[in-house]
C-alpha cells in the first residue's frame, strides 16, 4: 500500500517515539523510510525587527548548528531504521514554517505517507501552543497517520 514514508522529528523524546513506531509500521509493510528535520532559518527566530544585532551568533554559527543537530536527530532515526532492516535516507530542510516544510519534504521525496506524532493537546493548550500535526493534516496532499505519543508524567 505505501511503499515511501516520510517520519519528520524534532529531536525530541516524543518525536523519537513517533520515528521508533513509523520505522516499525514500515517494516512491517515492507516500506522504505525518509527521515525528515525541519528547522527555522535564522531570521525567523530573531524577528524581522533589527533584534538580530542584540544575539551574540552570526547566521553562519546559526545554521552550522542547525545543520549539527539535524544531523543527530536524523542519524538517530537511520540507526533504528538500519536496525529494522529498513531502507532509509535522510533529509534536512528549512522553511519559516515546519508543516509547510513538512508537506513539501513529502512532495519533493515522492513520500505516499506522512508518520507524525502529536501530543494528543486539546482546548487551551492546543490553542497557545499550535500543532505542527494540525497544520500538516490541513495542508497535506498525501495520507498522513497520526501517532499519539505517550507521555510520561
Amino acid at each position: 500500500m505505501f511503499k515511501k514514508i516520510l517520519i519528520p522529528t524534532d529531536g525530541s523524546a516524543l518525536s523519537a517515539q513517533a520515528a521508533n513506531k513509523g520505522v516499525c509500521f514500515a517494516k512491517e509493510i515492507g516500506a522504505e523510510v525518509v527521515a525528515l528535520h525541519v528547522s527555522q532559518p535564522f531570521a525567523a527566530t530573531v524577528g524581522f525587527d533589527g533584534m538580530a544585532a542584540a544575539y551574540a551568533i552570526t547566521d553562519e554559527d546559526y545554521d552550522k548548528t542547525v545543520a549539527e543537530q539535524a544531523e543527530k536527530y536524523l542519524q538517530a532515526v537511520a540507526d533504528r531504521a538500519d536496525t529494522a532492516g529498513v531502507k532509509v535516507s535522510k533529509v534536512a530542510t528549512t522553511n519559516f514554517n515546519v508543516a509547510d516544510g513538512v508537506v513539501q519534504a513529502a512532495e519533493e521525496n515522492g513520500c505516499d505517507l506522512i508518520f507524525i506524532g502529536s501530543h494528543g493537546r486539546s482546548g487551551l493548550s492546543r490553542l497557545l501552543l499550535g500543532s505542527v500535526t494540525a497544520k500538516v493534516l490541513s495542508l497535506a496532499k498525501t495520507a498522513v497517520l497520526v501517532y499519539r505519543v505517550k507521555e510520561d508524567k
